[in-house]
């Protein structure tokens, strides 16, 4: 059923071309009147008819020309035969179709040229037609005069559509490309936060190493040469990281001096946003467990972005967060009672208050980072919810 209405759709138009040439040339066949031409006249006038309809099945390649030579050979053939246009049902409504498709035309100079030529035939038509009255003259060009209009009015119509579907088209490549734009900003940013991280672990491994260096006695070469290296690749490490972070940073981004925050964090947060009008409670679940340090700083963004996307985005005057604990994993909620629940499509463009961030954007790629899952959406009873999961296991 569907290959049947994608097929009506692309040809349905051509088929019905063809069943008025057919019709119109049994017409012309069939003629009984006496006036009508014999012999070679006839069949170029039988010819020229159906040729005249036939042409309409190249509008879409000549938009323009298919239906005015469907015009221009209709004005010629009532010179040879007065009475061979004006006796066929199907050629009037091939005329028609012709004045409706030099309606369309895109432009709007070969449109009103398309709407003279169009005139121009029927009146000559008419003019030549033996039995034709002063209204003739007048209500049939008017008549092919309005299917003229009413091609001219599908066109803008297309028109518009056409416009409204590229600025959609538009939109939404920049709504990628903007996406894209947030989404490597925020990896940036969660790689320099989680340089801080890296670089206290990598020191610490390299000042270990040179201390037990200098324990060892003088006689154990070999073992204080490979702890030389090792403590050597560390600063390497280290100062290639530094190189690497001064690369990622924006020129206007000033170095972060303060120490990284974590979930032990969260009460100053909770303060913050109470204090900018949002009101928050906070429930711990289980033994909270030393989290890994990259862990626990990606936590505390993940909730602080989402209450972040509460206060600025919800209309609510409540949210609740909880921070679950279990053996191998560590769950994040932050709800909120608000009225708006479209954030689902904005989230990628709401930016952090505190954090700076991408608000969703941000929480889908530091729990990315650490294999988690994450389900944000509206919530089972009116507001938004942004639930977390993070495997413990990942952030050793």
């Amino acid at each position: 059923m569907s290959r049947a209405r994608a097929f009506l759709a692309g040809h349905g138009l051509d088929l019905l071309v063809v069943a008025t040439a057919l019709v119109t040339a049994a017409g012309t066949l069939l003629r009984d009147d006496l006036e009508h031409p014999d012999g070679p006249l006839f069949v170029l006038g039988l010819v020229g008819i159906t040729s005249a309809v036939l042409v309409l099945l190249a509008r879409r390649r000549f938009p323009f020309a298919a239906p005015a030579t469907t015009w221009v050979v209709c004005a010629a053939l009532s010179f040879l035969d007065e009475q061979l246009i004006v006796n066929g049902a199907g050629i009037l409504i091939a005329g028609m179709g012709a004045a409706v498709l030099l309606g369309s035309v895109r432009n709007a100079s070969l449109s009103r040229l398309g709407l003279a030529i169009a005139l121009a035939g029927a009146v000559t038509v008419v003019r030549n037609a033996p039995d034709s009255t002063t209204d003739d003259l007048i209500s049939v060009p008017v008549m092919f005069a309005i299917g003229w209009l009413v091609g001219w009015s599908l066109r803008e119509r297309t028109e518009r559509t056409e416009a409204a579907e590229e600025r959609a088209r538009l939109a939404e490549l920049e709504r990628e490309a903007a996406a894209r734009v947030a989404v490597a900003e925020e990896r940036g940013r969660i790689a320099r936060e989680l340089h801080d991280v890296v670089a206290h672990a990598v020191s610490v491994i390299v000042l270990q190493v040179g201390a037990v260096r200098h324990r060892m006695p003088e006689s154990s070469t070999e073992d204080r040469e490979a702890l030389k290296n090792v403590e050597e690749a560390g600063r390497t490490a280290l100062t290639e990281m530094r190189r690497l972070l001064a690369a990622m940073r924006d020129d206007d981004t000033a170095p972060e001096l303060a120490p990284s925050p974590g979930l032990d964090d969260l009460d100053r947060l909770v303060r913050d946003v109470r204090a900018a009008g949002l009101d928050v409670r906070v429930e711990v679940r289980g033994e909270p467990v030393a989290l890994p340090r990259g862990l626990d700083l990606s936590a505390y963004r993940i909730v602080q972005e989402a209450l972040t996307n509460s206060l600025k985005h919800s209309g609510s005057d409540l949210a609740e967060v909880v921070v679950a604990y279990a053996p191998d994993e560590l769950c994040l909620q932050v709800r909120d009672h608000g009225h708006r629940v479209d954030r689902a499509r904005v989230g990628a463009d709401v930016a952090g208050s505190w954090g700076g961030g991408h608000g969703l954007v941000g929480i889908r790629e530091r729990v990315k980072l650490f294999d988690g899952d994450l389900d944000a959406g509206p919530a089972p009873g009116g507001g938004f919810l942004v639930r977390a999961r993070l495997p413990l296991g990942a952030g050793s």
